[in-house]
């Protein structure tokens, strides 16, 4: 039978850091691949926010997989496609001028390893060669894990969707997601408010919008918008190698990250707490002094370099700071692809291929203990260490 040319193997609501990483996989795996978002480009959600880092080096084991199949398909993309995304193997190190922190991430070593990370401890005279500009007073430590590294989120993304188009992935911007229609429980097609599509198969890859969308299939997924912002320097003469990440709570933040752009930039985040809870993209007053003075405190050279701009994006969060992915029970072809807790941008390659080995039918064991792992109806009882 002639499939109408409104008729998909899937649609995929969301055109970000893991709905067309998806949508570039399924069309070369020979899905017929439909992507929708009420941007007017690529990218334009929580990706247009992203810093850039890629890291494998989580507590979470399915985040490790994931983060590692990332590095793989980002390291490579240049020389299998031919794009420049800005790839750059810099690393991370995680430091620790707390015993707290240090017994936490010398105890994390032993799944790491177990899971294929390239990662290890280094005492302080070890990390100050590695990392010179860190303050040497109080540091005990920290991991360093050499093969992540960093990329253009704006770059990457749209090598993404060209790869997907020219594997026959269609994108349809600046149109919003009016329903999703089931019939005997199982999903028949997704309205737009320009078109309906025919297909067994949606993947929920909206973003900070996860939830409403869920929603319009009778299902929850919970996925809260907080805010974090983000800020960008001066270029400097090249310092710094690695993301730097001091997972310390103090007054007003749960932890601050940065590392220098290929390009001489650094490039910073810091985590707010209490969260920033809502969809609101205004900068805030509190922001720069806050991570100024985390930054600066273990990193003195930063005090006289000049900030150059902010910004303020979205974290899609989950209850226990990883993401929902999987199949719904209740509604037969719908796929969570959601609550990336501000990981969208390292994860969404990875988690690209599991999302098309899902939908193709062709899960292996490996994948099965992902998808458990990252199930919508695990208890999320635990908190990811490295979140």
């Amino acid at each position: 039978m002639t499939r109408s040319a409104r008729s998909y193997d899937a649609v995929i609501i969301g055109a970000g850091s893991v709905g067309v990483p998806a949508a570039f996989f399924m069309a070369q795996a020979g899905l017929r691949v439909r992507v929708v978002d009420r941007y007017a480009s690529v990218g334009q959600g929580a990706n247009k926010a992203a810093i850039g880092g890629v890291r494998a080096t989580h507590s979470d084991i399915a985040k490790i997989r994931i983060g590692l199949k990332s590095i793989e398909i980002l390291s490579t993309w240049e020389e299998t496609w031919g794009h420049n995304i800005e790839w750059h193997t810099g690393g991370y190190t995680f430091v620790a001028y707390r015993e707290h922190e240090a017994r936490v991430l010398r105890d994390l070593l032993t799944v790491q390893h177990e899971h294929g990370l390239n990662i290890d401890w280094l005492d302080r005279d070890a990390l100050l060669a590695a990392v010179p500009a860190l303050r040497p007073e109080g540091l005990l430590g920290g991991t360093l894990s050499p093969e992540d590294g960093n990329a253009s989120p704006l770059l990457t993304l749209h090598a993404f969707y060209d790869q997907a188009c020219a594997f026959g992935a269609e994108f349809g911007f600046g149109e919003t997601v009016t329903g999703i229609e089931t019939d005997g429980g199982r999903v028949r097609a997704v309205k737009t408010d320009r078109a309906r599509y025919a297909t067994p198969v949606v993947v929920n890859a909206a973003g900070a919008h996860a939830r409403e969308v869920a929603r319009l299939a009778g299902l929850d997924a919970p996925v809260t918008p907080d805010s974090h912002e983000g800020g960008v320097t001066e270029p400097v003469a090249r310092f710094l190698e690695p993301m730097v990440v001091d997972t310390r709570p103090l007054p007003g933040s749960a932890n601050f990250y940065f590392y220098q752009h290929h390009t001489g930039q650094v490039v910073f985040c810091i985590t707010p707490d209490p969260p920033i809870v809502g969809t609101d993209r205004r900068e805030t007053s509190t922001f720069l002094p806050l991570v100024s003075r985390r930054m600066v405190d273990i990193m003195p050279r930063l005090r006289h370099v000049k900030v150059r701009r902010t910004w303020r994006g979205l974290y899609p969060m989950t209850p226990d700071g990883a993401p929902i992915v999987g199949w719904a029970r209740e509604v037969e072809g719908f796929a969570h692809a959601a609550g990336m807790c501000g990981q969208g941008f390292m994860l969404g390659p990875g988690l690209g291929t599991f999302l098309a080995r899902l939908v193709s039918g062709d899960v292996d064991p490996e994948d099965e203990a992902v998808f458990e792992q990252l199930s919508p109806y695990r208890s999320f009882a635990a908190t990811e260490q490295l979140k």
